[in-house]
C-alpha cells in the first residue's frame, strides 16, 4: 500500500452541511476501496492565489491515507465529476514527507493544547 496526501478545494458558496456531506463522500470512497485514513484536516475558507471559476476563495481539506495505487484513479474521477470540487491534488509521500507530516501533526496538536 502506498502513502498519499490529497488536498481538495470546495466551492465557497456551499453550506456547512454540504461541505460535511462532500468530505464524507470522499472519505467513504477511500475507505470502501480499502484505504486506511491517517489524518483529515479542515483548513477552512482560504483566499486563492488566483480566481478559479470566478471565485476568489475556497474551503480547503486534506486527507492523508494509505491505499493501493489503483484506487487513486477512482478517487480522481469522482473529483472531476463533482462540480462542488474546484481543484484537487494527490501526491505520493516518500519516507521524508511521511516523517514531516507526522511532525506537523504533532506540532499542531501541541498548538491546540496550548
Amino acid at each position: 500500500m502506498n502513502h498519499y496526501e490529497t488536498v481538495f478545494i470546495l466551492n465557497p458558496v456551499l453550506s456547512d452541511e454540504q461541505i460535511k456531506e462532500t468530505v464524507k463522500k470522499y472519505e467513504d470512497i477511500l475507505v470502501s476501496n480499502g484505504a486506511k485514513m491517517i489524518a483529515k484536516e479542515d483548513w477552512g475558507l482560504k483566499k486563492l492565489a488566483y480566481a478559479i471559476q470566478h471565485k476568489k476563495s475556497g474551503f480547503y481539506h486534506l486527507f492523508e491515507f494509505t491505499v493501493p495505487g489503483e484506487v487513486i484513479n477512482t478517487l480522481e474521477v469522482e473529483f472531476r465529476r463533482d462540480e462542488r470540487v474546484m481543484r484537487y491534488l494527490t501526491v505520493s509521500l516518500d519516507k521524508h514527507a511521511i516523517s514531516w507530516a507526522e511532525r506537523r501533526r504533532a506540532r499542531d496538536k501541541q498548538k491546540a493544547k496550548a
